[in-house]
């Protein structure tokens, strides 16, 4: 970076001609950017409308059974003897098809609100056969929306691949550093920008010396360099950077009308409805929320338990943004889709955690939710023939392809068809959450 800078000032003060900028090329790609990776050439993404797509990936194998709870199955007790939520805390959502009773976990206040209101949809059991148990491959799964393969372009990557050119590089905004495997595509621009306001052109110097600065690398990048496909690379990723930094910088000034958690996970979704009053063009936003690796000590309804703190800053910061988009006008043209690379075990081990299982619960919410329970809770006897469950009866068995709630995303909210997308017909009558 230091030599970067130093031969940009060098090209401004005359110094460095023009060609012997571009020839030591990439040793001067950043030009002092301290832009995040806006991810291979240049060039598109946009979705349908002006509805926007939260993707919100918590990481981790989030524990489903603490999070939506079967309060009157015997045996979530008999095999959660601690950990269990104990049926008079939970907050009650109604009875499933299954007839199942079904609960919230208690600190999920918030998000029991937006169910009331008909604006959350809680999808139970999605998983795909042979589950990987593994943090990175099931993530890779889930990511590419192959269980054959966990390499390639994610789902969304290959969605903004789809997209006509040219399209504005915002279009996809990550908000934690590097670009996640869904969002990977062969073409496509992904913004990876965690804070705004370290998303500037940086120069140690300021006025009209940074501007001239600034002025100069968006002419040097205007060089095509035929024949020099490395060269083009960067000078695009500059011509790219630089257009987006006005935008970005006007979500830094972003007055939200409700007050939003410090969390991360809080003021990642304050970007992220930042980004969307101020029309930055963003179509798809990425968002983590880590930790819920929880083998020992969950501590589920203990106030300062593991899990007990995840879902209060889940349900906090989840309902700040619903709020924030409720009063903008922005909530009906949002849906957050959220997922996890897979379940816990249904049996708290030796340590008063949980161990990597197979089906999860997926949530969606936003103004064009249709609420409810979708699909069925399973039966939680360990009875080795039971086939709600799998693994000798310690894990729970997917009944919905979490290929089927993609599906009904493509299809009714991104507006593309999602046979061809995915590699093969995944559609699932009843799953009509959008």
């Amino acid at each position: 970076m230091h030599n970067a800078q130093r031969t940009m000032h060098e090209v401004v003060r005359g110094g460095v001609s023009r060609r012997q900028f571009i020839r030591d090329g990439v040793g001067a790609a950043a030009i002092g950017l301290t832009v995040p990776a806006l991810l291979v050439n240049a060039a598109r993404v946009q979705g349908a409308g002006n509805r926007t797509l939260v993707v919100l990936y918590l990481a981790g194998g989030n524990d489903s059974l603490s999070m939506l709870i079967p309060y009157n199955d015997a045996f979530y007790y008999s095999r959660r003897p601690t950990i269990a939520v104990p049926a008079a805390q939970v907050l009650q959502v109604g009875t499933d098809s299954g007839r199942t009773a079904l609960g919230l976990h208690p600190r999920l206040t918030g998000l029991r609100s937006l169910y009331d209101q008909g604006r959350l949809a809680l999808v139970q059991r999605v998983g795909y056969e042979n589950q990987s148990r593994s943090h990175f491959y099931g993530s890779d799964l889930w990511s590419t929306a192959n269980i054959l393969s966990a390499v390639g372009p994610g789902w969304l990557g290959r969605y903004l691949d789809r997209l006509p050119k040219p399209v504005d590089p915002l279009t996809a905004w990550c908000t934690v550093g590097g670009v996640p495997h869904v969002l990977q595509a062969d073409t496509a621009p992904v913004a990876t920008i965690p804070a705004v306001s370290s998303y500037t052109y940086q120069s140690p110097n300021s006025g009209s010396e940074a501007t001239l600065e600034r002025t100069t690398a968006s002419a040097i990048a205007t060089n095509a360099a035929p024949g020099r496909p490395h060269l083009a690379f960067v000078n695009e990723s500059i011509r790219s950077a630089v257009a987006t930094l006005d935008r970005v910088a006007a979500v830094n000034a972003y007055a939200p009308s409700v007050t939003y958690p410090t969390s991360a996970l809080g003021q990642a979704l304050r970007t992220v409805a930042g980004a969307m009053a101020k029309g930055v063009g963003t179509r798809i936003f990425f968002v983590q929320f880590g930790g819920f690796d929880n083998h020992s000590s969950e501590g589920t309804t203990a106030t300062t338990g593991t899990y007990y703190g995840l879902m209060a800053t889940l349900n906090d910061a989840v309902a700040a943004f619903a709020a924030d988009l409720q009063n903008t006008g922005l909530f009906n043209d949002t849906l957050v889709l959220q997922f996890s690379e897979f379940g816990r075990r249904i049996a708290e081990n030796g340590s008063a955690g949980t161990d990597h299982g197979a089906a999860a619960v997926m949530m969606a919410l936003g103004g064009g939710v249709r609420g409810g329970i979708f699909g069925t809770a399973p039966s939680l006897n360990p009875d080795p023939q039971n086939p709600t469950l799998e693994n000798s009866g310690n894990d729970v068995h997917y009944e919905t392809d979490f290929r089927s709630v993609y599906a009904r995303v493509l299809d009714q909210w991104m507006g593309i068809d999602s046979a061809s997308l995915l590699g093969g017909n995944y559609r699932k009558a009843g799953l009509e959450f959008v």
